[in-house]
């Protein structure tokens, strides 16, 4: 994960873009499909991916991603035009492409291309 300062982080966002929607939340978790299992029965959520070591799980509109703590790092992930422009995007098993930065604080952001690009 590259740490950018907090000129560099917002000087790379177009002044024009809105980032108007939160992708998704990241929680970890040691077990994924009991904690996956929990939150449907429970939240009445659905389960847009999941396998052993990751999961997304729907509330309407509200993604809540399921981690272990050895893959993902907890963290908000924003979806962005130009995502690119924040560093090397991996493609993910369910198909998002997307990578990882540190705000000043060391919190981690997660800045996911539009599905599709």
């Amino acid at each position: 994960m590259s740490a950018l300062s907090d000129s560099s982080l917002f000087s790379i966002a177009n002044p024009n873009t809105v980032l108007d929607k939160i992708h998704h939340l990241a929680i970890s978790t040691n077990e994924v499909p009991k904690a996956a299992e929990r939150y449907t029965k429970h939240f009445r959520c659905d389960i847009e991916y999941q396998d052993e070591k990751w999961a997304v799980l729907a509330f309407g509109n509200t993604r809540l991603a399921l981690v272990i703590p050895e893959q993902h790092p907890r963290h908000i992930g924003f979806i962005h035009p130009q995502a690119e422009a924040f560093g090397e995007l991996k493609t993910h098993r369910d198909g998002t492409r997307s990578c990882y930065v540190a705000d000043p604080a060391g919190n981690a952001i997660e800045v996911l291309a539009p599905m599709g690009t």
